[in-house]
């Protein structure tokens, strides 16, 4: 196993483990155990320990989402074609959502954001970063930088809330309903 890997092999199992048991219930030992790789190259390649692995794992989220709806905002010239048909792939997920891509930044947002300043910084982050895509898609299509910039902050709270009530209820469901409901958002 080069560095690489083992770097990559403990940022991915941190992330399932965030995932499957939240940031308080997933310790570095567990980490270690599931990631294969040996104690030494966690604190190696993350020196910071545990909120390092997590921010380290926002990022990578917050890249992946980025890169999702980008390729969907591209895709349809209209607004809330391109969200709807970002939703539609999210939704996709939920057909077993135990093979979930990832994890809600939102959950770990929630979990640490008053005790882990950098932690909720990646997270806020995170969240400016996809809004910013969704702002410029509606002031393209004519919207305001201040309608584009406040339906874009919706849109994110929709989205993370759709995530957290399909994966409780482990259906697809309210991520396609908030999909169906895009149209009224966007009207003028």
């Amino acid at each position: 196993m080069s560095y690489g890997d083992s770097r990559e092999k403990i940022l991915a199992a941190a992330t399932r483990l965030f995932q499957l048991q939240g940031y308080y219930g997933t310790g570095l030992n567990q980490i270690i155990k599931e990631s294969g790789a040996p104690k030494g190259s966690l604190y190696y390649h993350f020196p910071d320990g545990k909120e390092q692995l997590a921010i380290e794992a926002v990022n990578e989220m917050s890249h992946y989402i980025r890169m999702k709806i980008k390729e969907s905002l591209d895709a349809h010239p209209d607004p809330a074609e391109s969200i709807q048909a970002f939703l539609q792939d999210l939704s996709s997920q939920f057909t077993c959502p135990e093979n979930f891509e990832g994890f809600p930044v939102g959950l770990l947002a929630a979990e640490t954001a008053l005790k882990s300043e950098k932690l909720q910084q990646a997270c806020q982050s995170a969240y400016q970063e996809w809004e910013n895509l969704f702002a410029g898609k509606l002031r393209s299509a004519g919207f305001s930088d201040e309608k584009a910039a406040e339906i874009s902050t919706v849109l994110n709270a929709l989205i993370e809330g759709g995530i957290i009530v399909s994966l409780a209820k482990k259906d697809k469901m309210p991520i396609l309903h908030i999909s169906k409901q895009i149209p009224n958002l966007l009207k003028t």
